[in-house]
């Protein structure tokens, strides 16, 4: 908000030097009243529960309304929002975040920034009984659609409490990016999320640092995948298992109310199927991608996504993202975007990359996105892949997500067959499994094929009342 203008005192005729040249930044007056002080400050002690003050699964608060003024709060937000972001990504993190905000000139900005350095530290130090230096972080962070912010637990050399102040709109837990806290085992290690704070304007949220601080700020990962699969403990045994042997089914993969929308929604008449072709090479159905319901689009976006690249590193040990193993492995040898056609398959490119041109890096530009292709299938009686010289071999892991299939046996076909080329011998077959995500570590020798569908499948699936299973079938390239 632009300073006001100074008017002249009637008298004097000259500028009025006190004249107040923007709105200040001030705290809910509640705060400072000694009961209130005095009723944290105990239950902070005690480890005792209050209406914004929690001990479990460790010491928090969330205080809303945090600032007493509505209009300095969106006053504030639209300077933040004028800042330039800087793409933060790694195993741990993905989202933008601006610069150190300490020497800001705007007004809101400074504003905020003397409020925490001043007052409210110390009423922090005098809630919690800690001494807490000058030196305060503060920076502005922001988070998009598959931004994510894992497990972990804030503990950095001389960092006593951290602090979040939301601006947000109206926002619903299915919106995501809620901050989530996890329990630990007598060892302080993180198990499970047991409580979760969803955003809110003009609220902040603020916790001790310690050991068992363990938290993170939910994605689209947390709210489609099964949690098992989430935790790194689980993760290096899979990742164990599937360096043995180049494969693994993840069965129950998606958490079950998303496994049931996606499978209702393939199911309706919503969506444009095409036939693939020509015959001598292949005979499915393949969706429009520009009739997929919301749903469906989501959880495309989900197996596209940049967290989900590192979601797989972690399971397979694979480096499908510049950020997970070896930086000069990962690196593009021409450092250009890889758009083309990968498997000759005719599959739709997802190329999983910061949306905002502005907020590209140097370093993203050199190593490029990670790159994927894939397709939503629908397979139906007749329908089939076959081998053929025209697919563009070369080093992959093959995704199949496959849905509708309950109840499928091997004598019914559409499992997918992998062969070494030039030989006959069979190495691998993956079966429809409904909701199992297979994995599959394929090199430029190994082809595969998706076997013929017969006549005993399509009574079977009609006994269900439906004609067709489907999959979500992706590649992912190093």
């Amino acid at each position: 908000m632009p300073a006001k203008k100074r008017q002249n005192d009637p008298a004097t005729g000259k500028k009025n030097k006190k004249e107040k040249r923007g709105e200040l930044a001030v705290i809910n007056s509640d705060l400072r009243d000694e009961a209130v002080q005095k009723g944290m400050r105990d239950a902070w002690q005690s480890k005792e529960s209050d209406i914004h003050l929690d001990c479990e699964p460790f010491p928090h608060c969330q205080i809303t309304h945090f600032l007493q003024s509505e209009s300095f709060v969106e006053g504030l937000q639209a300077e933040l929002l004028q800042l330039n972001f800087n793409t933060k990504s790694n195993d741990l993190y993905k989202f933008q975040q601006s610069d150190d905000l300490r020497e800001r000139k705007e007004h809101h900005i400074s504003q905020i920034r003397s409020v925490v350095f001043g007052e409210f530290r110390v009423w922090l130090s005098e809630v919690l009984q800690v001494d807490l230096e000058a030196t305060v972080d503060i920076s502005c962070a922001k988070y998009e659609h598959t931004d994510v912010l894992l497990c972990h637990d804030d503990e950095l050399e001389g960092r006593r409490v951290a602090f979040i102040l939301y601006l947000v709109p109206p926002w619903e837990v299915n919106d995501g990016g809620t901050l989530d806290l996890f329990s630990t085992d007598e060892h302080c290690h993180s198990v499970s999320v047991v409580k979760c704070l969803l955003p809110c304007w003009n609220s902040l949220v603020f916790f001790e640092v310690s050991p068992v601080s363990f938290h993170q700020v939910e994605s689209l990962l947390f709210e489609w995948v099964n949690e098992m699969y989430l935790d790194p403990r689980y993760q290096a045994r899979v990742q164990q298992e599937f360096e043995e042997s180049s494969e693994i089914c993840l069965p129950s993969f998606l958490q079950e109310e998303k496994l049931r929308q996606v499978r209702s929604a393939l199911q309706s008449s919503e969506i444009q199927w095409e036939r693939k072709g020509p015959p001598n090479k292949r005979c499915y159905g393949c969706a429009n991608m520009q009739s997929l319901p919301s749903c469906v689009q989501e959880c495309w976006e989900l197996l596209s996504s940049e967290s989900f690249f590192i979601l797989l590193s972690n399971l397979t040990g694979l480096c499908l993202h510049y950020l997970c193993g070896d930086e000069d492995e990962s690196e593009n040898e021409d450092g250009k975007n890889e758009t083309e056609n990968r498997d000759g398959e005719g599959n739709t490119q997802a190329s999983a990359s910061n949306t905002d041109a502005d907020t590209s890096t140097t370093e993203k530009k050199d190593k490029g996105p990670p790159t994927c292709v894939g397709e939503l299938r629908r397979w139906m009686h007749g329908d089939y892949t076959l081998l053929h010289d025209s697919v563009k071999r070369e080093y992959a892991l093959d995704l199949q997500l496959h849905m509708g299939c309950a109840g499928w046996k091997s004598e019914f076909g559409g499992f997918t067959s992998y062969i070494a080329h030039d030989e006959d011998e069979e190495l691998l077959t993956v079966y429809p499994e409904d909701n199992s995500l297979a994995l599959v570590y394929r090199d430029k020798d190994t082809l595969k094929f998706i076997k013929h569908i017969n006549n005993s499948s399509s009574s079977h699936l009609s006994s269900q009342n439906t004609s067709a299973f489907y999959d979500f079938s992706f590649n992912y390239y190093e």
